[in-house]
């Protein structure tokens, strides 16, 4: 399978199956899809502007890269699909709601301002030991292990935060494992003595900022109806910082209101910024700020207008990194999570404040998604076969994709949402992901270009 697009006067085919990119002129670009099913004499009928020699020579490019394996290569992933449903999954990862409570009203949080269907709680300590040892547990052979505080605002419990910290530390020297800790918060309650703990224990650090002021503000107010924009910003470019510009992110959503995004994530690089992701929302139809099929043209053109931008900044040596736009075209990810993704379900798992276990943090709060709890362990074991079968293949709408090796079949809790079902992806979520993926292909083609 190839796919073949032209942005940026740049004309690129994709080898899906290998992931072979080659940047190619109009003729090779024009008959890559067309040589094989019709004869050189008709090709020149459909294609006048070329000659027969052009053509030849267009035939015996194509040739050589089919005949090198990098291009019109069979797809063999199949193969490894058996191995897939043998392996013994461990967890790997958990994300920690400590605490089901929010100081922010954002309009668009599918966890229902911090109450993910229930009510407003903390988690305990004991709970979040639990949760640590169930991960240790659970985690086989694994050294390296990752744990998100997440929310609501976690640091609105950030004292059993820190004891969790400590307790995972205890945990590393005993069970010879290695905890990667990170946070996401939305800085109001961000201080300098919460900072300097941040950056001495957290691997990572995930800052919520959606751009421009008014745009931030109309989404992320504050529980009285203020602003959040004024009183985060300083915090989180003294935190970016702090950290020497590296392993956090500026975390942001765009929504039907603005779909002028390129506008917002440029915002958000001259604050200062350099590592950024903003995504667009998932809601649901009926909401007002919803992005809808409609949009799609526009959405599209902002992430061209935003790829230009980000290799001309990379020219002048003022470049940031888009989180949406990272490939990596050498290696790239292992073959299970190429076919997989996440993990959500069986290598990751979200705890609610009372030790519930849940496919990932978008599930919370569904009963039929609960898995068991951090004493119990997974006792649904039905579901989590489930999500262990989640990979493109199961997927009708993947299977055919060119996509499919870079989204692994996107993600299993937008599907649900949108769907009903974590085998049948959200379209529009697709469509907006192939353009980043093509946007990230143009950036690094033209580099290669301009060595």
């Amino acid at each position: 399978m190839i796919h073949k697009f032209s942005q940026n006067d740049v004309n690129i085919l994709l080898d899906v199956n290998s992931g072979a990119i080659h940047v190619v002129d109009d003729v090779v670009y024009d008959l890559a899809d067309q040589w094989k099913q019709a004869p050189k004499n008709a090709l020149q009928l459909k294609f006048p502007q070329y000659s027969m020699e052009e053509i030849d020579e267009a035939i015996e490019e194509l040739q050589m890269l089919e005949k090198e394996g990098m291009l019109y290569t069979e797809d063999d992933y199949q193969e490894v699909l058996p191995l897939m449903d043998k392996r013994n999954t461990v967890v790997k990862a958990l994300c920690l709601h400590v605490a089901h409570d929010c100081n922010l009203k954002c309009q668009y949080c599918f966890a229902e301002e911090g109450e993910y269907h229930g009510k407003r709680e903390l988690m305990s300590l004991e709970v979040g030991k639990k949760a640590l040892d169930f991960l240790i547990k659970n985690s086989g052979s694994r050294r390296n292990l990752e744990v998100d505080f997440f929310g609501g605002e976690p640091l609105m419990n950030f004292e059993v935060i820190k004891e969790l910290v400590a307790y995972g530390r205890e945990l590393e020297k005993q069970y010879d494992k290695k905890f990667r800790f990170t946070i996401t918060t939305n800085g109001i309650l961000l201080d300098e003595q919460k900072q300097d703990f941040i950056n001495k224990h957290m691997h990572n650090l995930v800052l919520s900022l959606d751009g421009r002021k008014e745009i931030n503000d109309k989404m992320r107010p504050r529980v009285g109806g203020q602003g959040s924009y004024d009183v985060i910003v300083p915090k989180f470019q003294n935190a970016a910082q702090s950290r020497n510009q590296t392993d956090y992110y500026i975390r942001g959503t765009f929504t039907k209101y603005n779909l002028d995004f390129s506008k917002d994530v440029i915002h958000i690089a001259d604050l200062g910024f350099k590592q950024i992701s903003v995504e667009p929302v998932v809601a649901e139809k009926e909401m007002p700020y919803a992005i809808t099929e409609q949009d799609l043209p526009q959405i599209f053109l902002e992430y061209e207008k935003l790829a230009k931008e980000l290799y001309e900044r990379k020219k002048a040596g003022n470049d940031f990194n888009f989180f949406h736009f990272n490939i990596d075209l050498t290696g790239g990810p292992c073959v299970m999570k190429r076919l997989a993704g996440c993990g959500s379900g069986t290598e990751y798992l979200a705890v609610t404040p009372s030790g519930e276990l849940y496919p990932c943090h978008q599930f919370v709060g569904l009963p039929e998604f609960k898995m068991g709890t951090v004493e119990e362990g997974v006792t649904n074991t039905v579901q989590r076969d489930i999500f262990s079968k989640c990979n493109v293949y199961a997927k009708e709408d993947c299977k055919n994709c060119w996509a499919k090796f870079y989204c692994s079949g996107g993600c299993a809790a937008n599907a649900y949402e949108q769907n009903g079902d974590i085998l049948k992806p959200y379209e529009i979520g697709c469509a907006m992901q192939k353009k980043r993926i093509e946007c990230a292909i143009i950036i690094k083609a033209k580099e290669l270009i301009e060595e």
